[in-house]
Protein backbone atom coordinates (compact mmCIF):
# COMPACT_ATOMS: atom_id res chain seq x y z
CA UNK A 1 0.00 0.00 0.00
CA UNK A 2 1.39 3.46 -0.84
CA UNK A 3 2.03 5.65 2.18
CA UNK A 4 0.53 9.12 2.67
CA UNK A 5 3.60 10.82 1.18
CA UNK A 6 3.26 8.77 -2.01
CA UNK A 7 -0.43 9.61 -2.27
CA UNK A 8 0.34 13.33 -1.79
CA UNK A 9 2.99 13.22 -4.54
CA UNK A 10 0.58 11.41 -6.88
CA UNK A 11 -2.18 14.01 -6.35
CA UNK A 12 -2.91 16.14 -9.41
CA UNK A 13 -1.17 19.51 -9.31
CA UNK A 14 -3.49 22.49 -8.98
CA UNK A 15 -3.32 24.73 -12.08
CA UNK A 16 -1.66 28.14 -11.63
CA UNK A 17 -3.77 31.04 -10.42
CA UNK A 18 -4.98 33.10 -13.40
CA UNK A 19 -4.13 36.71 -12.61
CA UNK A 20 -4.67 40.12 -14.18
CA UNK A 21 -2.53 43.11 -13.22
CA UNK A 22 -3.68 46.73 -13.18
CA UNK A 23 -0.79 49.19 -13.33
CA UNK A 24 -0.23 52.91 -13.68
CA UNK A 25 3.56 53.24 -13.55
CA UNK A 26 6.76 51.23 -13.56
CA UNK A 27 5.16 47.85 -12.95
CA UNK A 28 7.77 46.99 -10.33
CA UNK A 29 5.37 44.66 -8.54
CA UNK A 30 4.53 42.88 -11.80
CA UNK A 31 8.22 42.50 -12.62
CA UNK A 32 9.06 41.12 -9.17
CA UNK A 33 6.23 38.58 -9.22
CA UNK A 34 7.11 37.41 -12.73
CA UNK A 35 10.64 36.79 -11.44
CA UNK A 36 9.12 34.82 -8.56
CA UNK A 37 7.16 32.71 -11.07
CA UNK A 38 10.36 32.02 -13.02
CA UNK A 39 12.09 30.97 -9.80
CA UNK A 40 9.29 28.57 -8.86
CA UNK A 41 8.26 30.56 -5.79
CA UNK A 42 4.64 31.14 -6.80
CA UNK A 43 2.10 29.51 -9.12
CA UNK A 44 0.73 32.29 -11.33
CA UNK A 45 -0.51 32.48 -14.89
CA UNK A 46 -0.55 36.19 -15.78
CA UNK A 47 -3.34 36.51 -18.34
CA UNK A 48 -3.56 40.26 -18.74
CA UNK A 49 -1.87 43.57 -17.92
CA UNK A 50 -4.05 46.68 -18.00
CA UNK A 51 -2.53 50.17 -17.72
CA UNK A 52 -4.35 53.40 -16.93
CA UNK A 53 -1.95 55.38 -19.14
CA UNK A 54 0.17 54.64 -22.23
CA UNK A 55 3.10 56.12 -20.31
CA UNK A 56 3.14 53.22 -17.84
CA UNK A 57 6.60 51.76 -18.33
CA UNK A 58 5.44 48.51 -16.76
CA UNK A 59 3.80 47.65 -20.10
CA UNK A 60 7.30 46.73 -21.27
CA UNK A 61 7.35 43.77 -18.87
CA UNK A 62 4.20 42.41 -20.48
CA UNK A 63 5.51 42.99 -24.00
CA UNK A 64 8.83 41.30 -23.21
CA UNK A 65 7.05 38.17 -21.96
CA UNK A 66 4.28 38.08 -24.54
CA UNK A 67 1.52 38.81 -22.02
CA UNK A 68 -1.62 40.44 -23.48
CA UNK A 69 -1.65 44.12 -22.53
CA UNK A 70 -4.16 46.94 -22.92
CA UNK A 71 -4.27 50.65 -22.14
CA UNK A 72 -7.56 52.00 -20.82
CA UNK A 73 -7.52 55.68 -19.90
CA UNK A 74 -10.18 57.03 -17.57
CA UNK A 75 -10.71 60.07 -19.81
CA UNK A 76 -12.08 57.85 -22.53
CA UNK A 77 -15.15 56.89 -20.51
CA UNK A 78 -18.28 58.74 -19.46
CA UNK A 79 -17.92 57.96 -15.75
CA UNK A 80 -16.22 55.69 -13.24
CA UNK A 81 -18.89 53.04 -13.62
CA UNK A 82 -18.33 52.69 -17.36
CA UNK A 83 -14.57 52.62 -16.81
CA UNK A 84 -14.83 49.90 -14.18
CA UNK A 85 -17.16 47.81 -16.35
CA UNK A 86 -14.71 47.99 -19.24
CA UNK A 87 -11.81 46.85 -17.07
CA UNK A 88 -13.63 43.93 -15.49
CA UNK A 89 -15.10 43.00 -18.85
CA UNK A 90 -11.57 42.49 -20.16
CA UNK A 91 -10.71 40.49 -17.04
CA UNK A 92 -13.68 38.20 -17.71
CA UNK A 93 -12.70 37.86 -21.38
CA UNK A 94 -9.25 36.68 -20.30
CA UNK A 95 -10.62 34.29 -17.67
CA UNK A 96 -8.89 36.12 -14.83
CA UNK A 97 -9.50 34.69 -11.34
CA UNK A 98 -7.73 37.35 -9.26
CA UNK A 99 -7.07 40.99 -10.12
CA UNK A 100 -3.99 42.63 -8.59
CA UNK A 101 -4.07 46.42 -8.31
CA UNK A 102 -0.34 47.08 -8.44
CA UNK A 103 0.03 50.82 -8.01
CA UNK A 104 -3.12 51.42 -10.06
CA UNK A 105 -4.07 55.03 -9.41
CA UNK A 106 -7.74 55.07 -10.49
CA UNK A 107 -10.60 54.21 -8.12
CA UNK A 108 -12.73 51.32 -9.37
CA UNK A 109 -16.22 50.09 -8.61
CA UNK A 110 -15.96 46.36 -7.88
CA UNK A 111 -18.75 44.33 -9.52
CA UNK A 112 -20.54 41.59 -7.60
CA UNK A 113 -18.79 38.72 -9.38
CA UNK A 114 -15.38 40.17 -8.47
CA UNK A 115 -16.05 40.63 -4.75
CA UNK A 116 -13.07 39.17 -2.86
CA UNK A 117 -11.28 38.67 -6.16
CA UNK A 118 -9.43 42.00 -6.31
CA UNK A 119 -6.41 42.54 -4.07
CA UNK A 120 -4.05 45.39 -3.39
CA UNK A 121 -1.37 46.44 -0.91
CA UNK A 122 -1.00 49.41 1.42
CA UNK A 123 2.44 50.45 2.79
CA UNK A 124 1.23 50.79 6.38
CA UNK A 125 -0.76 48.73 8.87
CA UNK A 126 -4.34 49.41 7.76
CA UNK A 127 -6.65 50.84 8.91
CA UNK A 128 -3.89 53.23 10.05
CA UNK A 129 -2.77 55.90 7.58
CA UNK A 130 -5.43 55.11 4.97
CA UNK A 131 -6.71 58.66 4.45
CA UNK A 132 -7.34 59.47 0.78
CA UNK A 133 -4.81 62.31 0.96
CA UNK A 134 -2.03 59.84 1.83
CA UNK A 135 -0.27 57.93 -0.93
CA UNK A 136 3.26 56.92 -1.84
CA UNK A 137 5.91 58.56 0.30
CA UNK A 138 3.31 60.75 1.98
CA UNK A 139 2.28 57.68 3.98
CA UNK A 140 5.79 57.20 5.35
CA UNK A 141 6.11 60.92 6.05
CA UNK A 142 2.90 60.74 8.08
CA UNK A 143 4.13 57.66 9.95
CA UNK A 144 7.36 59.40 10.96
CA UNK A 145 5.58 62.65 11.84
CA UNK A 146 3.16 60.75 14.10
CA UNK A 147 6.03 59.02 15.89
CA UNK A 148 4.59 55.50 15.77
CA UNK A 149 6.96 52.69 16.72
CA UNK A 150 5.72 50.09 14.21
CA UNK A 151 4.60 50.40 10.60
CA UNK A 152 4.52 47.79 7.86
CA UNK A 153 2.32 46.70 4.98
CA UNK A 154 -1.15 45.30 4.45
CA UNK A 155 -2.46 43.01 1.71
CA UNK A 156 -6.23 43.26 1.45
CA UNK A 157 -9.27 42.57 -0.69
CA UNK A 158 -10.38 45.74 -2.45
CA UNK A 159 -13.96 46.86 -1.82
CA UNK A 160 -15.76 50.16 -2.23
CA UNK A 161 -13.94 51.70 0.76
CA UNK A 162 -10.49 53.29 0.51
CA UNK A 163 -7.73 50.83 1.48
CA UNK A 164 -9.96 49.32 4.17
CA UNK A 165 -11.16 46.06 2.65
CA UNK A 166 -10.83 42.70 4.46
CA UNK A 167 -7.20 42.14 5.48
CA UNK A 168 -5.52 39.04 4.06
CA UNK A 169 -2.21 39.48 5.88
CA UNK A 170 0.10 42.10 7.34
CA UNK A 171 3.82 42.41 7.95
CA UNK A 172 5.19 44.65 10.69
CA UNK A 173 8.31 46.81 10.32
CA UNK A 174 9.86 48.59 13.34
CA UNK A 175 10.25 52.36 13.07
CA UNK A 176 13.31 53.90 14.69
CA UNK A 177 13.64 57.43 16.02
CA UNK A 178 16.33 58.19 13.44
CA UNK A 179 14.46 56.71 10.45
CA UNK A 180 14.21 58.60 7.19
CA UNK A 181 11.40 58.30 4.68
CA UNK A 182 13.79 56.59 2.25
CA UNK A 183 15.02 53.99 4.74
CA UNK A 184 11.54 53.18 6.02
CA UNK A 185 10.13 52.98 2.50
CA UNK A 186 12.90 50.59 1.43
CA UNK A 187 12.30 48.19 4.33
CA UNK A 188 8.53 48.22 3.84
CA UNK A 189 8.84 47.66 0.08
CA UNK A 190 10.87 44.53 0.78
CA UNK A 191 8.22 43.16 3.16
CA UNK A 192 5.43 44.22 0.80
CA UNK A 193 6.83 42.09 -1.99
CA UNK A 194 7.06 39.05 0.28
CA UNK A 195 3.58 39.64 1.67
CA UNK A 196 1.96 39.96 -1.75
CA UNK A 197 3.69 36.82 -2.95
CA UNK A 198 2.52 34.95 0.14
CA UNK A 199 -1.07 36.16 -0.25
CA UNK A 200 -1.20 35.19 -3.91
CA UNK A 201 0.21 31.75 -3.19
CA UNK A 202 -2.43 31.22 -0.51
CA UNK A 203 -5.06 32.16 -3.09
CA UNK A 204 -3.43 29.85 -5.64
CA UNK A 205 -3.73 27.01 -3.11
CA UNK A 206 -7.38 27.93 -2.39
CA UNK A 207 -6.58 28.47 1.29
CA UNK A 208 -8.32 31.81 1.83
CA UNK A 209 -11.82 32.10 3.29
CA UNK A 210 -13.61 35.42 3.86
CA UNK A 211 -16.03 35.52 6.76
CA UNK A 212 -17.60 38.97 6.93
CA UNK A 213 -14.73 41.38 7.51
CA UNK A 214 -12.35 38.64 8.63
CA UNK A 215 -10.09 36.53 6.44
CA UNK A 216 -9.17 33.03 7.55
CA UNK A 217 -6.33 30.85 6.24
CA UNK A 218 -7.19 27.15 6.09
CA UNK A 219 -4.62 24.33 6.47
CA UNK A 220 -2.48 23.29 3.56
CA UNK A 221 -2.74 19.84 1.99
CA UNK A 222 0.05 18.72 4.34
CA UNK A 223 -2.02 19.76 7.33
CA UNK A 224 0.08 22.80 8.21
CA UNK A 225 -1.90 25.83 9.34
CA UNK A 226 -0.56 29.31 8.66
CA UNK A 227 -2.22 32.29 10.35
Amino acid sequence: MPDSEDRKNDAPKRPPLRVGFLISGSGRTLHDLLDDVDNGLIDLDVRLVLASTPNASGLQHAEFRGIPAEVLERTGFLDGGDYSRAIFGLCRDNDVQIVVMAGFSVHLMIPEDFQHRVISSHPALAPAFTDRTLYGRRIHEAVLARGVKVSGCTIFFVDQSHNRGPVILQKAVPVSVDDTVEHLESRILYEERLALREALQLLAEDRIRVEGRRVRTVPSASGTLQA
